[in-house]
């Protein structure tokens, strides 16, 4: 006999809440770095036994930790995530997966999670993401993309010169782009000196030595002039054929302005991030007062040559799905990939300056891949919960066109 079932409907979902969310402070991602010499296991070692600390946390309740990284091989590999709590303090019970979605997957991660919570399948879940870029460096993973054959096919480019094809299509200048980049530099500055990023844990080592417990990348002293200077990083990727992958999909662009640089893009740094979320019925079992409810999430996909424009499509299917609107939203945290990234998506929205990206983000403060969607969620919740308002949207951009969205609001 075939067995019947239905659908769940939304009436049928239970709500997800965010019961905590940290994250490691970034260090800078080359050997001078403070967490060249941690290992990706430890940074997030550290993060497992800080949630168990916090909250006395018996870890036989959570059911699963799902962790996100950019390359996993190496000591990012093997499912790090049950490798992680095998060598932490928790209980064997808690069973773990490792995900990729490029810069998408530490929210992607939190996102499977809070679906797990809402379905009804699971109570407790944690999620997050890792990247040690120090240690493994961008490109570690290889793929696909390395074959000439499989980029011209899918007109695969560099990110950056997607992030000056953005520009140069929507008529972003090279003084749009600095100005917002110190901009970041300066908000995250002001947000570290004050105390702002309530979710660092510090990283320790064996001994419980701090190593490392604020983000190392933040250039306090940068000046308009310091970051006109700087030469554009992605001219050799337009010299050297993606350029003429780009046109053949765009071939209105007579010329790319390679205006992206150093200056104006994300850091490499090191870092990881955990977030937990569980049901209201789990949250009292635990004694943990839920901070916010997982309101709605999306994932897109979009052009993939140019591949950056995800996160407009994708805010527009997570506030479709949530019935709001732009105005809803008190507050935006969209990862700074690249300037003209968040140029863009503020002109598509009408979002202004004190709404979105408040305090900095990674043109300041470093963009570690699979980590970076978990760590700006829990940035926005401290920055809801420090001005005591109520709805944020989260979003990111991701390889391959994707764009990936969550809204939250405060319980």
């Amino acid at each position: 006999m075939i067995a019947r079932f239905q659908l769940s409907t939304k009436s049928d979902m239970t709500d997800a809440y965010i019961l905590d969310a940290i994250r490691t402070p970034r260090g800078k991602g080359k050997q001078g770095g403070s967490l060249y010499e941690v290992k990706p296991i430890d940074l997030l070692a550290n993060l497992l036994e800080a949630m168990k600390e916090r909250h006395q946390l018996d870890t036989t309740k959570v059911e699963d930790v799902i962790i996100a990284t950019g390359e996993p091989v190496k000591e990012q590999g093997q499912d790090i995530a049950k490798s992680a709590l095998i060598y932490s303090s928790w209980d064997d019970v808690t069973t773990g997966a490792q995900l990729h979605r490029y810069c998408a997957g530490g929210l992607d991660a939190v996102n499977l999670a809070a679906a797990k919570v809402a379905s009804g399948f699971e109570d407790l879940v944690c999620a997050g993401g890792l990247e040690s870029m120090s240690r493994l460096g961008m490109g570690a993973s290889g793929g696909s993309q390395g074959d000439p054959w499989v980029n011209m096919k899918t007109g695969f480019i560099s990110q950056g010169l997607g992030a000056d094809m953005l520009a140069t299509l929507d008529g972003i200048s090279r003084e749009e782009l600095d100005a917002y980049a110190l901009m970041s530099q300066q908000r995250a500055a002001q947000a570290r000196d004050n105390g702002y990023f309530k979710s660092i844990v510090p990283v320790v080592d064996m001994n419980g030595v701090t190593i490392l417990d604020h983000d190392e990348l933040i250039r306090p002293d940068t000046k308009a002039e310091d970051l006109a200077k700087l030469q554009p990083s992605f001219k050799m990727f337009n010299d050297f054929g993606h350029g003429a992958v780009a046109k053949l999909k765009y071939p209105q662009l007579e010329h790319i302005r390679n205006v992206h640089t150093p200056g104006n893009s994300s850091g490499i740094v090191d870092g990881a991030s955990l977030v937990m979320i569980g049901n209201e019925t789990i949250a009292k079992d635990i004694g943990v007062e839920p901070r916010a409810r997982i309101v709605s999430t999306a994932l897109v996909g979009t052009e993939p040559t140019i591949m950056l424009a995800g996160p407009g499509p994708a805010s527009e299917k997570a506030l479709r799905k949530a019935g709001l609107s732009v105005d809803d939203i008190d507050l935006f945290e969209l990862n700074e990939a690249f300037a003209a990234v968040v140029l863009r998506y503020q002109r598509q929205f009408n979002i202004p300056d004190e709404k979105i990206n408040v305090n900095g983000g990674a043109i300041a403060m470093g963009h570690p891949i699979g980590a970076t969607g978990a760590m700006i969620l829990g940035t926005l919740l401290d920055e809801l919960e420090r001005r005591d308002l109520k709805r944020g949207l989260c979003t990111l951009c991701a390889g391959g066109g994707i764009g990936i969205a969550t809204i939250i609001e405060r319980v």
